[in-house]
């Protein structure tokens, strides 16, 4: 009933949408007629004169600011990337980044790893918190934004291993009209459709429309995804220094959860990449995001600029999902398991950030003040599953050659799942000096303070809890520029994660009262512009958790505390090296290249756990590489490989998956200026590997060999 009713919905949203773009059609054609019928090729190549070299970002310090002036590391994902890559998943699309990697997320949501800290909520869209559990698309993307280290002066609450920011497509007054129009179509039934019409209504008001729809299966048997997105955003110039956007976002995602395969001997089971473990039938994934979005840019005749922001978002997700657990001794037999959860979320945040440019004598300031405001209203509801209709009882056992459940499935609520209602609450303001002291060296220094509180109640023990941190998160950076294209850089960085946790959902009784825990990064680096469009970067960092929580060792014993008291111990250390390259090597030949070194541990024995341990879902070594050759303007060709060292399931550190490298290509064609199409191969020699693992027993298979193949019109 509800997918129905969401359907009914899609009509609407388009009808009303396209009826803001009225005599798109009529002006495609008139511009048709106009526009030349054979390009130079040096014009065709216009269009990606950047390629996949981006020279600047907000994400790292909310300006303008050059990436070679920016002390901490940042890696951009350019809008050609995603487009020459074919990816159309943040999990996909972040291999090939340096220091980033992908958990399995149970499948359904997106799980990223920065610098050995795994997160589902440390996103953002155009730098306003999206933090909801879901899996999110690049259809209204125009790149991603990546900042690694931790970010509490720039993001607030959360961002241990640094944020994943999505720049979106928007509607900008005085840019010409455009209409593209792209579909996909791959291996195992995948079909997938994208729109992108600009329409310029006048000098001063344009309007602009982005949606997708796709229909796809999977390698895994009998998995299934389906989404529909749309999104109108409309600009306008309110006068000569003031400039409005709003923006509406409609997004849903329908899917099969797969938490992949279980492990034997301390590695993946054996088995075809196929095989579902569990039952895909009752493992459905739902999820509905209704955003509204709105900024006023001003510059005012000092040259100082105010942006303030408004973000709008209920989010709506169930999933349920029936699974692996652990094989027996023997390896024939496996269990199941079964649990759904249902998540409301509803978020409000405004930030308004003045930036003003002045001197003190010869020393020059860019200064950022910034007021964040925010309010997030979060309900969840889990229930176990049970193979009976009284009572809990497990799923049992199911054969490792049939791990198919058919059994009876009924789901009631255990003593520990969860039946919350939160509301959160933001008040921020932060404040940021970008110094240039002398010709050659520059400070960044800043602070941000929040006063974060959160009401929650437990409405299944009947525990009303309220907390409320004021966390002061400050920022030092220097940058050194021996030469005009070299930039030498250190920097160190604060970030807090409240008891509430990244989903709000994590207080109780016994740890409410506790600190918040603490992120420390430390990162010295270099970077080079070697030329207008090249760039290489390195950082080395330490990044130290720190106030995690573990249960006392003496707790209830004699003359101890009482059983379940926590205390506070440093958590674990990450140290790493980070190298990147992005940019024209030549006019034809572009690519994107990053190697990581990873070495991350944990601090203090933590129960099972000894101090020492090796930190799950951390490779020592990962390496990507991306290239793109264009033999002429019509014909190009790229070659990608990835390759990720073994890393451990899960902190127990008795599972691996092991190490692997996957080569993927593609063949490009420009029939003329309004007609391309790209052939993209995926794992080109059918390499066996496992992709990402949620736990011990959650693993997830990689993708055989795969076919993609899209075909772009643009007007």
């Amino acid at each position: 009933m509800k997918s129905c009713l969401i359907s009914s919905h899609i009509p609407f949203f388009g009808t009303l949408a396209l009826s803001l773009l009225s005599g798109a059609v009529s002006s495609a054609s008139e511009m048709s007629a106009d526009a030349p019928l054979v390009l130079d090729p040096i014009e065709v190549r216009s269009p990606r004169a950047d390629g996949y070299n981006v020279k600047e970002a907000t994400v790292a310090t909310k300006t303008a600011t050059p990436l070679l002036d920016t002390p901490q590391s940042v890696s951009v994902l350019s809008k050609d990337f995603l487009a020459d890559t074919a990816v159309t998943s943040i999990g996909e699309a972040t291999r090939y980044l340096p220091g980033v990697g992908v958990a399995q997320g149970e499948g359904n949501r997106d799980t990223i790893v920065l610098r050995g800290n795994s997160s589902t909520g440390d996103y953002f869209v155009d730098g306003v918190r999206d933090d909801v559990q879901y899996y999110r698309d690049f259809y209204n993307i125009e790149r991603l934004e990546i900042l690694k280290g931790s970010a509490g002066m720039l993001f607030g609450r959360g961002g241990p291993g640094g944020v994943l920011n999505r720049v979106t497509k928007q509607a900008t007054p005085g840019s010409a009209s455009f209409y593209e129009f792209s579909a996909l179509a791959g291996s195992w039934e995948q079909y997938r459709t994208t729109f992108d019409i600009n329409q310029a209504v006048s000098h001063d008001a344009t309007l602009r429309l982005t949606g997708v729809y796709e229909d796809s299966g999977s390698y895994r048997d009998d998995v299934e995804l389906q989404r529909e997105g749309l999104n109108p955003t409309a600009g306008f110039r309110l006068g000569e220094r003031t400039v409005l956007r709003v923006g509406f976002e409609y997004f849903h995602d329908e899917r099969v959860a797969d938490r992949g395969v279980p492990s034997y001997n301390g590695k993946p089971l054996a088995t075809d990449s196929s095989t579902f473990f569990g039952d895909p039938d009752r493992s459905p994934t739902d999820t509905d995001v209704v955003a509204f979005s709105a900024s006023l840019d001003h510059v005012f005749t000092n040259g100082a600029t105010l942006r303030s922001s408004t973000r709008h978002a209920t989010y709506d997700k169930f999933y349920q999902n029936v699974f692996p657990g652990a094989v027996n001794a023997a390896g024939t037999r496996v269990a199941a398991s079964a649990y759904n959860q249902a998540t409301d979320r509803e978020n409000l945040f405004n930030q308004t950030d003045y930036v003003l440019d002045f001197a003190t004598g010869p020393i020059e300031h860019k200064v950022l003040l910034g007021l964040e405001l925010g309010r997030q209203v979060t309900d969840n509801f889990r229930a176990t599953g049970s193979s009976t209709s009284a009572g809990l009882t497990s799923l049992g056992n199911v054969d490792t050659a049939n791990p198919r459940y058919t059994g009876p499935l009924f789901f009631r609520q255990s003593a520990t799942d969860a039946d919350n209602h939160s509301v959160a609450k933001i008040a921020a303001v932060y404040v940021q000096d970008q110094i240039q002291l002398l010709p050659k060296l520059q400070l960044v220094a800043g602070a941000r303070f929040d006063h974060f509180t959160v009401d929650f109640t437990n409405h299944r023990t009947g525990d009303t809890l309220e907390t409320s941190d004021d966390l002061v998160s400050p920022r030092v950076g220097l940058v050194y520029k021996a030469v005009e294209h070299v930039s030498l850089y250190a920097s160190h960085t604060l970030s807090y994660v409240p008891r509430a946790g990244e989903q709000l959902a994590g207080l109780s009784v016994t740890n409410a009262a506790l600190e918040p825990e603490r992120f420390e990064n430390l990162e010295v680096g270099a970077k080079w512009d070697a030329t207008d469009k090249l760039s290489f970067t390195a950082a080395a960092y330490q990044l130290d958790r720190s106030n995690q929580a573990i249960t006392d060792p003496a707790a209830g014993t004699a003359g101890g505390p009482p059983a379940g008291t926590l205390i506070l111990v440093d958590g674990q250390q990450v140290r790493g090296v980070e190298l990147s390259a992005a940019g024209h090597l030549t006019r034809r030949w572009t690519l994107n290249a990053g190697y990581a070194y990873q070495d991350g541990e944990t601090q203090s024995d933590n129960g099972a756990i000894p101090a020492g341990t090796r930190i799950p879902q951390l490779p020592r070594n990962t390496f990507s590489l991306w290239n793109r050759y264009d033999f002429t303007a019509a014909w190009g060709a790229g070659l990608g490989v990835i390759y990720r060292d073994e890393l451990f399931a899960a902190a127990d550190n008795t599972v691996t998956l092991p190490d692997f490298v996957r080569y993927d290509a593609a063949l490009f064609y420009r029939f003329n200026q309004h007609l391309q199409a790209q052939l993209n191969l995926e794992n080109l020699f059918d390499t066996g590997y496992y992709a990402s693992a949620h736990s011990n027993n959650n693993i997830t298979p990689g993708s055989p060999f795969a076919v993609r193949l899209g075909v772009t019109a643009r007007f």
